[in-house]
C-alpha cells in the first residue's frame, strides 16, 4: 500500500503552516523523511509528526530548519505562530466546545478525563500513547493537557458531571503512589460544588457506550453538540437526532452509576488498595 501523507490545511492553521512548509521545503530539495533527520539529527518519528502537524518541535529545530534550507528565520517566525496552537486539528474543536460550554458531561471507560488527571497519571498515559517520544515532547503534551482544568476553577465555571467506569479505578497507571495521589485528586475534585462524580461498577453490567467514552456539551442560546472517542479516534456529533441517542445513552449511564456518596466510598476504598495510601480526610 503506498503511503498518503496527512492531508494539512495552512490557510487554517498555523500549526498546518507549519508542518506544510516542511513538506513544500523538503520535497523541493528531493529529501526523504529519514534523510532530512539524518541531516538535522532529528528523531524521524518526531520529525514525522511535526510535518504532520501532530506535534510542535520542542527546541531549536526551528533554526535548524531554517539554516538547512536557507529560508531566513521563516521556520522561526512560524513557530512563534503555531506553538500558540498547543492541539492538533483533529482536538481543536472539541477543545474549542470544551472551553466555551456551560454544561460538560463525560463519561470515561477506559482511563481518567483529561480534565481530572494529575500531571503524573498524564504523564504515564501520553507516554504509554506515545512510547518513542523525547521526554520534553511529552512534557509539553501534559502541560497543555493540565492547562485545560484551569475552566473548573474560573470564576464562573462550568457544571461538570463525570461519570467513571469502576475499570477506570482499578487499572494501574504508573504504580500505586500515582494511583493514590489521582484518586485522591478526584476526591478533592468532586467537592468542588460544580463537580459531580459518579461510578458506574462492574455490576451495572452492560451498556450502550461500552469500549469508549462519550461527552455532552451544553452552550447557552446553541444546540447540545456530543463527541464519540475511541482509544484511537474522536468525532464531533451535531446532528440533532445522533445528539439526542447520545443523551438517552449518557442519561441511562447516570440511572445505573452509584450515587454520588456511595461513588465516594468506592474511591476510597480502591485507593486501600494501593499501598501506600491513605484517603484524604474530609
Amino acid at each position: 500500500m503506498t503511503f498518503q501523507p496527512r492531508e494539512l490545511f495552512p490557510d487554517r492553521s498555523a500549526r498546518d503552516l507549519f508542518g506544510a512548509e516542511i513538506r513544500r521545503h523538503r520535497e523541493k530539495a528531493d529529501m526523504s523523511l529519514r534523510r532530512l533527520s539524518e541531516v538535522l539529527n532529528y528523531s524521524k518519528s518526531h520529525l514525522a509528526r511535526i510535518e504532520a502537524a501532530e506535534s510542535l518541535p520542542y527546541d531549536d529545530l526551528p533554526a535548524k530548519l531554517d539554516a538547512c534550507f536557507g529560508t531566513d528565520g521563516m521556520f522561526a517566525r512560524l513557530y512563534a505562530l503555531a506553538k500558540n496552537e498547543p492541539f492538533p486539528g483533529k482536538f481543536r474543536r472539541m477543545i474549542e466546545l470544551e472551553s466555551r460550554a456551560a454544561i460538560i458531561e463525560q463519561y470515561v471507560g477506559a482511563t481518567f478525563p483529561g480534565l481530572l488527571q494529575t500531571p503524573d497519571l498524564a504523564k504515564h498515559s501520553l507516554r504509554c500513547g506515545f512510547p518513542q517520544a523525547p521526554d520534553a515532547e511529552i512534557q509539553a503534551m501534559v502541560k497543555a493537557r493540565i492547562d485545560r482544568q484551569v475552566l473548573l476553577d474560573r470564576a464562573k465555571p462550568p457544571r461538570c458531571w463525570f461519570i467513571l467506569d469502576e475499570a477506570v479505578l482499578r487499572r494501574l497507571v504508573g504504580g500505586p503512589t500515582v494511583m493514590c495521589d489521582q484518586l485522591s485528586s478526584l476526591l478533592e475534585r468532586g467537592m468542588q460544588y460544580n463537580v459531580t462524580i459518579q461510578v458506574l461498577p462492574f455490576v451495572a453490567g452492560e451498556h450502550a457506550e461500552a469500549g469508549g467514552s462519550l461527552t455532552l456539551f451544553t452552550t447557552h442560546g446553541e444546540s447540545p453538540v456530543a463527541y464519540d472517542e475511541g482509544s484511537q479516534s474522536g468525532a464531533i456529533l451535531e446532528d440533532q437526532e445522533a445528539v439526542a441517542r447520545r443523551r438517552e445513552n449518557y442519561d441511562l449511564l447516570r440511572a445505573m452509576s452509584l450515587s454520588p456518596r456511595d461513588s465516594e466510598a468506592m474511591i476510597r476504598a480502591v485507593m486501600k488498595d494501593w499501598t501506600p495510601c491513605q484517603p484524604p480526610l474530609t
